[in-house]
This record gives C-alpha cells, structure tokens and sequence, in this order.
C-alpha cells in the first residue's frame, strides 16, 4: 500500500465511517492505531492526522503481536478463505469483503478485551517480547 492510497482510499473511508457512525463525536476525538508500516508512518499522513486533530497511539516497533488485525483478524480471514484460489483481484477483495460482513459485531469488540490484556502485558515486560494469549 502506498502513502497517497492511504491518504486519499483507506484514511477517508475511515473518516466516513467514524463520522457516519458517530456523528456527534468529532474524528478529532478518535483515537487511531496504525501500526509501523512505512505508509502509516508517512508525512503525508502524519501531517493529515495532526491537521484534522487525530491522536494517533503509538505502536510499539516490532510488535505485530499487538496488532488486531495481525493476531486476530488476518488469521480468522486466512482460515475462512483457505482453499479458495481468486483468478481477479476484485474477486478476492469482493471475498474478503464478504466474510467481514459475517463476523459478528461482538466477536470485533471481544478482540479489543484481549488486545488490552497484551498492552498491559506488553507494559509489564517492560517492551520484551512474550508469549501467550
């Protein structure tokens, strides 16, 4: 993903999202977490964030275990879709995009319980690395 796809695709489909959502909360009173990959990372997109007022937590370098996406979702995607091979990318994205539609609100919201309970482990190892949950 490239720093002006970000920018201009997945920032502001997020922005919508927060705003339709949640109208009476300003995205500017929306926490992000956006991991260390060099798009996140970007000027541009910092400069974005901090313009429109986002506060934007930090990710811990090397910690793709402390990502939602990374230790919950992407593995409940990969086994849902294993199997299947997609001649198009739209026919994977459509995929993709139809089994996020099947997972259940709460199971979404169940996963922020344990992502707390390994940022609090997380602080507790003082930033080493650990194993479990």
């Amino acid at each position: 993903m490239t720093t002006t796809y970000y920018v201009q695709n997945v920032f502001s489909q997020v922005k919508s999202a927060i705003n339709e959502q949640r109208p009476k909360v300003s995205t500017s009173r929306t926490l992000l977490l956006n991991d260390n990959t060099s798009p996140h990372k970007a000027r541009a997109i910092t400069q974005s964030l901090r313009e429109l007022g986002n506060r934007v937590l930090t990710h811990p370098a090397c910690s793709p275990h402390l990502a939602p996406c990374d230790f919950w979702l992407f593995p409940v995607l990969k086994d849902r879709l294993a199997g299947r091979k997609f001649d198009r990318i739209q026919d994977f994205a459509n995929a993709v995009n139809s089994k996020l539609r099947t997972i259940p609100e709460e199971d979404y919201q169940g996963v922020f319980g344990k992502w707390q309970i390994k940022l609090k482990r997380f602080i507790e190892s003082h930033g080493e690395y650990f194993e479990g949950l």
